[in-house]
C-alpha cells in the first residue's frame, strides 16, 4: 500500500464514523444560544457538557464572537512563554521536562483558558474516568478545548487504555516548538488530537509565516516559523479532504490550500463562521464511493509521490506542475524522516522481556564463576569460555537502558515520574548486575577514579530516582533482612574496593607524600565503615569473602599495613571469620 494513501484512508475512516457530526452539531447547538455575528461582544468563551448515555460525553467550547485575524491580534497573537506562566499560572507545568524545559501558549487561548479554570476544576474531577469522551471546539473555543484535553490527559492513568478525543474545527496554532515538542514525546496524548481545517477558513494558518509555503527544506521551515501543529489534521476543500500528521507539511499545506481559495481576501473582513456542518455533510458521501485518480503522470512511477499528489488534489492545491512537484519532494523528505521516527520510537514495554533473557544469562554467568573467584572477578580476569556471550548481553543491557534512562529524562515532569517509578525495580536490579562488570573493564584497563571518570550518567540517574522514591508496602529498611541479598545493593562497591587496593599499594611503596598518605589512610577508614555498614544491613553479596576476589585480596594487604594491633569492627569480624557465617 502506498506510504500516503493511509492520510486518505483516515480521512474516510474518520468521516464515515459519527465523530465529526456529533461534535459540530454540539458547536452548532451552543452557538444558537448565542449571538455570535455581534461583534461587541465580549471575546469569552462558552462551554457546555452533553451527557448521551448510549454515546460519547462531549464538552463543548466555542467563543462568544466570531474570531477573525483582526480580533486574534487585539486579543493578543503573541506567545507566552512558561517562565511567565511559572509565575502567574503554572497549571502546565507538566509539560516541562529535562530534555524540553522551555515552551510558550498563545495568550489569547491560554488568559481565556485561565478564566474557565475555576469553573473547569469540578468538571475535570468529573470527567476523569469518564469514557468515552469527546472533547471539541471551534476556532479559539478549539484552543481552549485542545488545552482543557493536556490539562485532562496529564491526570489520566498512563496505563489507561481509553483516553479523550480532542476535535477541533477552525482553530488557529496554539504553541511554539517547545509546546508541539511536549506533547510529540508522548505519542498517546498526539494521537488524541484531531484538528479539521477547511481552506475557506483563514483562522486556522492565521499564525503561519507566509512564505513557509516555499520553504525549500524542513531545516528552514523550523527557523522562519513560531508556531508550530501537534496531532492529525484532517484538511478539507470543497471537493475532497485527506489527513497528515507530519507537522512541516501540515504548515505548507495550511498556507497552499488557503491561499489558493482565498486569494488576497482581507481576513478581517471575513466574519462569517465557515460550514463546516455541510463540508461534512458532502465528504461523508464521498467518502462512501470510490475515489478517482487523476493522471499521474510521470509520479506513476514513484507510487510514494503519487499518494501525496493525490492527496494534494483531494484538498485543491493546484499550483504549476514545478510548483506542485517541489511541494511533494518537500512532503516526501519530510514524511520519510517523520515515519522513521516513529519507527524507531522507543518501547521499553515492549523491549523489556527481551531484556529478562539477557539478564537471566549474566545470572547463570554469576553462578558459575563462583569458583573462579566471583562474578567481577571471573569477567575482570577472564576466568571462564562464556566471557565472551556476557560481553554481548552486556552491551545489549546497557544499550537499552540508556534509551529508557533517555526517554524517561524527555518525558514531562509527572509523566515521566511515574514512567520512572514503573520501571524502577527492572532498572535498579540491571544497574546492580551490569555497573559492576562496567567497572570491572575500567580497572583492568589501568584506570583509576571510576566514580568521577567512568561512570555513566545513566547509572547515576537510576540510582538517584531509587533514593527519591517512596517505598510502598514491604520492606522498608534494609535493616529488616535476615539473610544477605545476592547482588550488592551498592552497584560501585567493586571500584570501592579497587580504590582501597590502591591505596593500600601506595602505602606499601612508600613513595608517595605524607599528605597523599594520610588521605590514603582516611579513604581506608571511610572504606572499612562502608563495608561493615553493608554486612550488618545484609546488603553485601556473599561473594565478596570467596578467597580468590578482590576484596579478600585487598582484605590481606590491609591487615598487614594496619598490623595486629589495630582493632575496628571490619578487623574483628575479617579476623575471627565471621565472615563464613555470612556466607
Amino acid at each position: 500500500m502506498n506510504q500516503f494513501s493511509s492520510g486518505l484512508d483516515l480521512a474516510n475512516l474518520v468521516l464515515s464514523s459519527d465523530l465529526l457530526h456529533l461534535s459540530w452539531d454540539a458547536i452548532s447547538n451552543l452557538y444558537r444560544d448565542n449571538n455570535p455575528s455581534d461583534p461587541t461582544l465580549i471575546l469569552r468563551v462558552k462551554y457546555r457538557v452533553y451527557s448521551q448515555p448510549s454515546k460519547a460525553s462531549i464538552v463543548v467550547f466555542v467563543p462568544s464572537r466570531i474570531c477573525t485575524a483582526l480580533h486574534l491580534q487585539d486579543e493578543g497573537s503573541d506567545l507566552v512563554s512558561s517562565a511567565t506562566l511559572r509565575e502567574n499560572f503554572p497549571l502546565f507545568d507538566f509539560l516541562s521536562s529535562k530534555d524540553n524545559p522551555s515552551f510558550s501558549i498563545h495568550r489569547a487561548a491560554i488568559t481565556l483558558f485561565a478564566s474557565l479554570h475555576d469553573e473547569l476544576s469540578p468538571l475535570k474531577n468529573q470527567l476523569g474516568n469518564t469514557t468515552p469522551l469527546i472533547i471539541t471546539g471551534h476556532s479559539l473555543g478549539g484552543s481552549v478545548a485542545s488545552l482543557f484535553t493536556l490539562w485532562l490527559l496529564e491526570s489520566i492513568s498512563r496505563k489507561a487504555t481509553k483516553r479523550p478525543l480532542c476535535i477541533t474545527f477552525g482553530s488557529p496554532l496554539i504553541g511554539d516548538e517547545g509546546f508541539q515538542q511536549a506533547i510529540l514525546n508522548r505519542p498517546t496524548w498526539n494521537s488524541c488530537f484531531l484538528h479539521v481545517a477547511s481552506n475557506q477558513d483563514l483562522i486556522p494558518k492565521l499564525f503561519i509565516s507566509p512564505h513557509n509555503a516555499h520553504a525549500p527544506n524542513i531545516e528552514s521551515t523550523s527557523q522562519t516559523n513560531t508556531y508550530r501543529p501537534f496531532g492529525t489534521f484532517l484538511l478539507c476543500s470543497e471537493s475532497d479532504c485527506t489527513s497528515f500528521e507530519e507537522p512541516e507539511s501540515i504548515l505548507e499545506l495550511l498556507v497552499a490550500m488557503s491561499s489558493e481559495s482565498m486569494g488576497n481576501q482581507n481576513s478581517s473582513e471575513n466574519l462569517q463562521i465557515v460550514d463546516y456542518k455541510g463540508f461534512l455533510e458532502y465528504l461523508k458521501c464521498k467518502a462512501i464511493f470510490h475515489r478517482g485518480v487523476s493522471e499521474m503522470g510521470e509520479w506513476l512511477n514513484n507510487p510514494f509521490r503519487a499518494g501525496v499528489s493525490i492527496q494534494l488534489e483531494s484538498i485543491g492545491v493546484k499550483k504549476s506542475q514545478q510548483q506542485q512537484n517541489d511541494i511533494i519532494i518537500r512532503i516526501e523528505e519530510r514524511v520519510e524522516k517523520f515515519l522513521a521516527c516513529k519507527i524507531n520510537v522507543f518501547d521499553p514495554s515492549k523491549k523489556l522481556n527481551d531484556r529478562k533473557i539477557d539478564m537471566a544469562f549474566l545470572e547463570w554467568y554469576k553462578k558459575v564463576s563462583k569458583d573462579h573467584g566471583g562474578y567481577y572477578d571471573s569477567y575482570k580476569n577472564v576466568m571462564l569460555k562464556p566471557r565472551a556471550t556476557a560481553v554481548l548481553h552486556k552491551r545489549i543491557l546497557t544499550r537499552y537502558w540508556k534509551e529508557m534512562v533517555t526517554e524517561a529524562e524527555r518525558m514531562p515532569q509527572r509523566e515521566g515520574a511515574s514512567f520512572r517509578f514503573r520501571w524502577l525495580y527492572a532498572g535498579t536490579n540491571y544497574r546492580r548486575m551490569v555497573e559492576p562488570l562496567d567497572i570491572a573493564e575500567h580497572y583492568k584497563s589501568g584506570k583509576k577514579d571510576y566514580l568521577t571518570q567512568g561512570r555513566s550518567e545513566h547509572y547515576m540517574l537510576l540510582e538517584q530516582w531509587l533514593k527519591d522514591a517512596k517505598p510502598e508496602g514491604g520492606q522498608n529498611s534494609a535493616n529488616e533482612r535476615t539473610k544477605a541479598c545476592s547482588q550488592t545493593e551498592d552497584s560501585c562497591f567493586w571500584a570501592h574496593v579497587e580504590e582501597a587496593i590502591i591505596s593500600c599499594n601506595l602505602l606499601n611503596a612508600g613513595e608517595t607524600s605524607s599528605e597523599n598518605r594520610e588521605m590514603c589512610r582516611l579513604a581506608l577508614l571511610t572504606f572499612e565503615q562502608d563495608v561493615m555498614d553493608l554486612v550488618k544491613n545484609y546488603a553485601a553479596s556473599p561473594e565478596i569473602f570467596l578467597e580468590q576476589s578482590s576484596f579478600m585480596k585487598w582484605w590481606r594487604q590491609y591487615q598487614m599495613i594496619v598490623g595486629s594491633s589495630y582493632n575496628s569492627s571490619l578487623t574483628d569480624y575479617m579476623r575471627n571469620h565471621k565472615y563464613q557465617h555470612y556466607k
